[in-house]
């Protein structure tokens, strides 16, 4: 696989990873995992400046937008922080501020990392007015009626505090650990599926559209960060001292310090402390702690140069490896799974953990019956990494990778360059057909969103489904049950009906072809402007797209050449799917930005983000998601970045206004 090949792949899995952590709220990989995706893919795009991709992980902060509550834009963006692992990376954090600030003298506010639902609370008057979440960092779902269910975030301050008119507070959304066990028993209990860990409880709890649930599962807050024109300090450990008065929960923990030994020490006291908190904490936050000192070092693309998030390292135990399991993905991926003894990790029951691949096993040399080290950052889903050789027993087994599939009993076959075994079954294998489909409705391709996993699952045990185009043909009558879903099961065929609008481009996403993305799909689709032109393209035609490589190709053309494939597509085709450019886009496209790399900042009221970048594309223009001596001009709105703002001024780069822009294309 060669780079470009990596750099679409790491992007897909980046937004599947994205998908489940924010949308979902079932991530399958650590922070530590996703971190080091992500730092490979910044590194690789950096070498291919030509696969530049404005929808690109690397360009954009994880969603969590819920399409059942209203979206509002944030006043102030909400960025994330840089994550670092080590105390040398907190060193060159630290020193790279000294020399941001010429030497002055500086001092860091030290907090916890709460690992909960990022949140933004506005007042005024003294009264709570929106609760939204983060969102994708420019705009967030409105969830002021659940928040108003929380009994640690005040709904009306004393009208005798010295709070400003108007003030914007952020913080966490917590599930402390005792509500969590206590949730998850109940579930257990009841054969619901189990939470993974209590942010991810937490936020499902917030994103339930049943305000007396919300209550019921007691969540709690922490607040860290206060925004206004009027705030009472110029320090930020000042603004939430005086935020705790005025009634906020503010952690007890934080700190005021001068030199990184002071870092170091309360690093090292909360790396074992934490443990004794009655909620999930994941790291340390770092903060400069003067208002205009943060102001003058400003920030990058994604997040404060002035801050910065310190992660704890994996919790680790040792226990006994039972037996392998092998799991199958919707690309016929077989996964091995360990089953061990119970052990309690990071604050829960740990009784499986992934291994990867064949080699991955091979490296350990894994014996049924091993004594393993398995680590669990994040709180995610752990893996094993190490063995304890001393407590091997004599008569312990290898572990023998299995021959054939654990679904569908057909032989596996390993592809050229990769590491992974796979089912060639993709037809008749059913976590395959199942997978494809639920990659079918997904936000980012067809968004059914009133379908999920559990529901595909039982359509397709009792029948109903087989391939994607059975979607379409289920009615009401078949998923009412007993009569009593009338209105949810109405809900779901509207919005099966609902998705035949979907633009052709994601319907090529949707199809779910090997190795295609969503930049593949765009590509593709806006090349050949058919669904007919881009299924009887061969081999030559397809390389000719331009980020469409050998192996995106060969995956194409297997996937038209396959005859179920090509009768599902038309099945799509009779239903009403879209299978081609809209007219208004095949004759709306002209030349009237090409040659021009256009950076999209700010908050806008004629158009969406997403609007606008498919504007520029059809007038020839290319998007970029950072700015650079190549930016040819800035779409600014509302609320336009003060980092972008300050060196677009310094490289003398145009800022072009929304009205500005519309003329501009006219």
């Amino acid at each position: 696989m060669d780079e470009k090949q990596r750099i679409e792949q790491l992007r897909s899995e980046l937004h599947d990873h994205n998908y489940r952590y924010y949308v979902l709220n079932q991530p399958v990989i650590s922070d530590q995992e996703f971190d080091f995706k992500m730092k490979e893919l910044q590194e690789l795009e950096a070498r291919h400046p030509e696969m530049a991709d404005p929808n690109s992980p690397t360009q954009r902060v994880g969603s969590d937008l819920n399409q059942e509550f209203q979206q509002v834009a944030h006043r102030y963006p909400m960025l994330s922080l840089a994550n670092t692992y080590s105390e040398q990376e907190v060193a060159d954090w630290y020193n790279s501020v000294s020399r941001g600030l010429n030497g002055e003298a500086f001092e860091v506010c030290c907090e916890m990392k709460y690992d909960g639902l990022s949140i933004s609370l506005t007042y005024e008057q003294g009264r709570l007015v929106r609760a939204v979440t983060r969102g994708d960092g420019v705009h967030g779902d409105d969830v002021t009626a659940n928040v108003k269910t929380i009994r640690s975030i005040p709904l009306v301050l004393d009208p005798k505090g010295d709070f400003p008119s108007e003030f914007e507070i952020r913080g966490e959304i917590l599930m402390p650990w005792k509500v969590f066990e206590r949730l998850n028993a109940e579930r257990e209990a009841a054969e619901e599926p189990l939470f993974a860990n209590p942010r991810n409880a937490a936020s499902g709890t917030l994103k339930s559209q049943k305000s007396e649930l919300v209550a019921s599962r007691q969540l709690d807050a922490y607040l860290y960060y206060l925004l206004g024109e009027q705030l009472p300090a110029e320090g930020h450990y000042e603004n939430l001292e005086a935020a705790r008065r005025w009634g906020f929960k503010i952690s007890e923990g934080m700190r005021k310090v001068t030199t990184l030994q002071d870092i170091f020490d309360y690093i090292s006291y909360w790396d074992s402390e934490r443990k004794n908190l009655p909620v999930a904490t994941d790291g340390i936050v770092l903060k400069v702690n003067s208002l205009r000192q943060q102001r003058a070092l400003g920030f990058t693309a994604k997040s404060p140069r002035w801050a910065i998030a310190y992660k704890f390292k994996a919790e680790r135990a040792c226990t006994r490896l039972n037996e392998v399991t092998y799991q199958v993905g919707r690309t016929g991926a077989v996964t091995p799974v360990a089953n061990m003894d119970p052990v309690q990790l990071a604050g829960t029951t740990v009784k499986r953990a992934t291994l990867n691949n064949e080699a991955f096993i091979r490296s350990f040399d894994l014996h049924i019956g091993d004594y393993v080290y398995v680590e669990k950052g994040g709180e995610i889903i752990p893996k094993i990494v190490g063995v304890d050789l001393d407590q091997r027993p004599i008569v312990a087994q290898p572990v023998q990778f299995v021959k054939r599939c654990p679904e569908c009993g057909t032989p596996l076959v390993r592809y050229e360059g990769e590491a992974a075994w796979y089912c060639p079954n993709d037809a008749g294998c059913p976590p395959q057909i199942k997978g494809r489909i639920e990659h079918f409705i997904s936000r980012r391709a067809m968004n059914i969103d009133s379908l999920g996993p559990e529901t595909i699952d039982d359509y397709f045990r009792h029948g109903l489904v087989h391939n994607v185009a059975d979607l379409y043909d289920i009615d009401v009558q078949q998923i009412n049950g007993d009569g009593s879903r009338t209105k949810s099961a109405q809900k779901i065929v509207n919005g099966i009906k609902a998705s035949v609008n979907v633009p052709f481009e994601r319907v090529v996403f949707a199809l779910g072809i090997r190795f295609v993305g969503e930049t593949s799909a765009r590509l593709l689709a806006r090349h050949f402007k058919t669904m007919d032109a881009l299924a009887n393209a061969s081999l030559q035609d397809l390389q000719e797209v331009e980020g469409v490589g050998e192996v995106i190709a060969g995956s194409v053309v297997a996937f038209f050449h396959n005859a179920e494939n090509q009768a599902i597509v038309e099945r799509l085709r009779g239903y009403g799917l879209q299978m081609s450019l809209t007219e208004e886009q095949m004759q709306g496209a002209t030349d009237k930005l090409a040659g021009k790399s256009i950076v999209i900042s700010g908050v806008f009221s004629r158009h969406s983000r997403d609007e606008y970048k498919a504007i520029i594309e059809q007038n020839g223009g290319k998007n970029v998601g950072s700015i650079s001596g190549k930016t040819s001009f800035i779409l600014a709105g509302e609320n336009m970045g003060p980092s972008k703002l300050q060196k677009a001024e310094k490289l003398g780069i145009a800022i072009v206004s929304e009205e500005d822009f519309l003329k501009m294309i006219e």
